[in-house]
């Protein structure tokens, strides 16, 4: 994660900060090989993380979210060149599931963090970040046409996939290749589709999600033979 506080302004603070600050003070109180085990890191990284626990407010030296994550997804949608129309559209649709935060808006002010949401730990009575939790990301994503358009890997979707209604309809994008007659897919080229579906979905400001269908970037192509109500199968 970077630092970045001059390219584009905040809008808020995330929506569960008080939650944020409870794992804050629990991370606090852990010592150096604790925090290891929960990050699954280097001794470097694990240090340098541990030093900025110390000093770390989650109300100062803020970046927008959507500048703040560095993976792939996140560079290949470059959100710094989109239109200005194309910023209003992500703010008003994506969201991101934080171990941390729980789910952010993309103008949110944050601080760098070290948090998966498969880390292993046990925080007031919660046995892991799922069940911390619990189903407080589904209800803050959800909407009234209970549709969810999802791009997140399978750890992060597991925070909303149990609370799913009979009304809601959750499709997940795939992106992959067909081998042996099974898709399959490659993280890398799946990671930068991800970040390609974003910048395609705001720069058309796509609002059926039917037009999802013609995404064509990276020689991806929705494939209707693979593809069913609950995913949207892209072949390359």
């Amino acid at each position: 994660m970077k630092v970045n506080e001059e390219d584009f302004p905040i809008s808020r603070l995330p929506v569960f900060l008080k939650k944020s600050e409870e794992l804050l003070s629990f991370l606090k109180k852990k010592n150096l090989r604790q925090l290891k085990d929960i990050w699954k890191c280097s001794d470097k990284i694990a240090f340098m993380s541990h030093e900025n626990l110390k000093t770390v407010s989650l109300t100062e030296h803020l970046t927008p979210a959507i500048l703040a994550y560095t993976g792939l997804q996140y560079t290949t949608m470059a959100p710094h060149v989109f239109s200005k129309d194309a910023l209003d559209y992500i703010q008003k649709h994506l969201r991101i599931i934080s171990g941390f935060y729980g789910t952010l808006a993309p103008f949110d002010g944050i601080v760098p963090y070290r948090l998966e949401m498969k880390a292993a730990l046990d925080i007031n009575e919660n046995n892991s970040l799922y069940d911390f939790w619990g189903k407080m990301i589904y209800d803050e994503i959800i909407e009234d046409d209970h549709l969810i358009i999802n791009l997140a890997s399978k750890e992060y979707a597991q925070t909303i996939t149990p609370y799913l209604h009979d009304e809601d309809q959750m499709i997940t994008l795939i992106f992959g290749e067909e081998i042996d007659g099974k898709i399959k897919q490659k993280g890398t080229f799946a990671k930068m589709a991800r970040g390609e579906m974003v910048r395609y979905l705001a720069e058309n400001n796509i609002q059926n999600k039917e037009d999802i269908k013609a995404f064509n970037e990276l020689e991806y192509r929705y494939s209707e033979e693979h593809s069913n109500d609950h995913q949207y199968v892209f072949i390359k």
